[in-house]
């Protein structure tokens, strides 16, 4: 079996640590590698990576760098003042016209490659022993040869970072694939079997099309049994989160909604804007730390969050005090008016920081993902949205249920002119919800800016929505408001992996349709008194 040069690279490192015998550089060997036919080229590579002879390494990366030319027959290299020495002994040679450029080709270059990365693995940098292993792993995965099996044995058996010795343990289990040993092979298929990765799965199909041993084949039926129960799984609750995820962004756009629109009645089609604009209260916070206080940049969201819940509010009250609080009681007229409003606030964005998006970063702690189950995979920015969604629900489940200021809000809601007799400031409490409900917008608008880019348009996609889950949810109930933002987003997100994103989101308005009209007090009805 002609073993792939790769392989023979890993087995003269191998012979490198100490497993054989020496090959220092020779006129031979410099000549072949540097201008001889392609397969003598590889072979002479493997033969100076046995050895960690200093010249040999150094012409190995001097060709790397392109930095070699042939003058008859001694191969030279040339440093970047253009002073040129012989590869083999060292020698300062004068350049002739009759010196000629190595060419290094593709196949060259991805061995060049491989022999740095596959010194990289012994190298005590994790950034270093991590890309080596993955080299190493996708060749495994690719082609599986146990010829490779000594050099990662002795990797593993030293210190490595534990993302580099995850994928030394994958590419070992795939290497023993190969292995004529019967036992090494059934080992290797358990342990593969019990990874539950993707990509995996093509690499046992092949095996059991390859293998003898009715033994082994029926470990691997029972493997990619197994593998496609825990895919299936994986994906289901891959799903599950996404829709979760979902259902938290439209809790958090639709629950300032809750108290504007299930409160107090008011039909606010400026409330997408609000949100919009606690995403650009969010990016100027972005921009200030950037510039003034770099050093700090990772915790500019901790005060984003006020800045946008205070933005969002502020002019929340003074929508309310100067249009919203003539119309209550009109609903149409609200409607138009606040539509207005929306068109004004994203005209305003627009002449003040441009019509393009403009991109916020996330935090360093809210990057990367965490990897469960081999192939289910949970970005953080999700996993802390949906934490923040909760909290949010928390503080306004208790703003509403146990503080002064909630009790006033049910009272006048629930009963306006008997609040008034006893003494509440109607007015006032209007002006406090109004602006509650807008900061929630404008803290729904700091977390969005988090998972996507911030543009005048940004709240348009999420007024209708938002209203849905409201309606849903039954008018002045956040509870409802919970259940209908969850409920939809897991509904949206299974239906796009069954029919697809644009036909999903024509059935789940579908289904509101027919909800409402079976049920129009929505999931939850308000209760009042029975007379």
């Amino acid at each position: 079996m002609k073993i792939h040069w790769l392989r023979l690279l890993c087995l003269g490192f191998v012979l490198w640590l100490g497993l054989g015998s020496a090959h220092a550089l020779t006129p031979a060997d410099a000549l072949a590698l540097a201008a001889g036919d392609g397969d003598e080229r590889i072979e002479a590579l493997n033969r100076l990576s046995v050895d960690p002879d200093e010249k040999a390494l150094a012409l190995i990366q001097a060709l790397s760098n392109e930095a070699v030319k042939v003058q008859g027959e001694r191969v030279l290299i040339v440093a970047d003042d253009g002073r040129a020495t012989d590869a083999v002994s060292g020698e300062v040679v004068a350049l002739g016209e009759d010196a000629e450029d190595v060419m290094v080709n593709n196949r060259l270059r991805g061995a060049l490659e491989a022999a740095a990365a596959l010194r990289d693995l012994f190298n005590p940098d994790p950034v270093a022993q991590r890309q080596a292993a993955a080299l190493l792993q996708r060749s495994a995965l690719d082609e599986p040869d146990d010829s490779t099996l000594p050099a990662l044995e002795k990797a593993l058996a030293g210190e490595l970072d534990p993302r580099a010795r995850a994928s030394l343990e994958q590419a070992r289990a795939a290497m023993q694939l190969a292995s004529d040993d019967e036992a090494q092979r059934l080992a290797a298929v358990q342990t593969l079997a019990g990874m539950g990765q993707p990509a995996l799965r093509p690499l046992l199909l092949r095996q059991l099309e390859e293998e003898g041993s009715e033994a082994v084949k029926a470990e691997l039926r029972t493997a990619l049994a197994a593998l496609d129960r825990k895919l299936a799984l994986a994906s289901g609750l891959s799903q599950a989160f996404t829709g979760i995820s979902l259902g938290s962004i439209l809790l958090l756009a639709a629950l300032g909604l809750a108290i504007t629109y299930g409160l107090m009645g008011v039909i606010n089609m400026a409330h997408g804007e609000l949100i919009m604009i606690g995403a650009y209260a969010t990016w100027l916070v972005q921009s200030f730390f950037k510039s003034t206080l770099p050093g700090l940049f990772d915790w500019y969201l901790l005060a984003a969050m006020p800045v946008a819940f205070i933005t969002a509010a502020l002019v929340g009250a003074a929508m309310e005090r100067s249009v919203i609080r003539w119309l209550y009681g009109r609903p149409l007229e609200t409607l138009l008016a606040t539509w207005g409003i929306s068109l004004v606030l994203m005209q305003g964005v627009r002449s003040l920081f441009g019509a393009q998006n403009v991109g916020v970063e996330n935090p360093s702690w809210m990057s990367g993902s965490v990897t469960l189950m081999g192939s289910l995979t949970l970005p953080w920015n999700r996993i802390l949205i949906i934490a923040f969604a909760a909290a949010v629900l928390i503080g306004v489940t208790l703003l509403i249920s146990k503080t002064r200021l909630g009790l006033f809000v049910r009272g006048v809601t629930q009963n306006r002119p008997i609040a008034s007799c006893m003494g509440v400031n109607t007015a006032r409490i209007d002006t406090y919800a109004f602006a509650l409900g807008s900061g929630i917008a404008g803290l729904a608008g700091c977390a969005l800016s988090q998972i996507g880019n911030v543009g005048p348009d940004l709240g348009q996609n999420y007024i209708v929505d938002s209203f849905m889950v409201v309606v849903l949810g039954g008018v002045g109930q956040l509870a409802g408001t919970v259940y209908a933002a969850l409920g939809l987003g897991l509904l949206n997100k299974f239906l796009e992996g069954w029919a697809g994103a644009v036909l999903a989101k024509i059935a789940v308005l579908v289904f509101i349709i027919v909800f409402i009209q079976k049920r129009p007090q929505g999931i939850f009805a308000f209760k009042g008194r029975e007379t």
